[in-house]
């Protein structure tokens, strides 16, 4: 899995506060933001917002499916789906005309997956096992 500032939003300066509050990595840093308390409890000791600590983990939570990392996981988010069950219950059709539609007007990817890619990030969300609560 991605370093932790490579994560989109948490950069070098929130990876040292996570460092400090014993998150070593974007592994950890799942498994402690899985749940609305671990959130809560991340936040107090980094001092970081718990907006932020659910947004980066469901950033990683999509890095869990194969294909999608920091750049699609962004382009995602842009056309609307930003956890994996919301993957799951997307059309691929659908979706990947949104994520043409984003990246046409905001430029945040320089190669397009093709739609069998979305198709297939669709499959793997279905599949994978749910980490994050809400």
């Amino acid at each position: 899995m991605a370093k932790l500032e490579d994560v989109e939003g948490i950069g070098a300066a929130y990876a040292e506060k996570l460092r400090q509050a014993g998150v070593r990595s974007t592994d950890a840093f799942l498994k402690l933001a899985a749940t609305p308390k671990g959130r809560q409890e991340l936040a107090e000791k980094s001092g970081i917002d718990e907006k932020l600590i659910l947004e980066w983990a469901n950033h990683l939570d999509l890095y869990r499916i194969k294909g999608v990392g920091s750049e699609y996981s962004d382009l995602l988010e842009e056309a609307g789906v930003d956890t994996v069950v919301e993957l799951a219950q997307r059309n691929p059709e659908h979706l990947y005309q949104k994520m043409v539609e984003v990246n046409n007007a905001k430029k945040l990817v320089r190669k397009m997956p093709v739609q069998a890619q979305v198709a297939d990030w669709i499959e793997q969300a279905k599949k994978l096992p749910r980490v994050l609560q809400y």
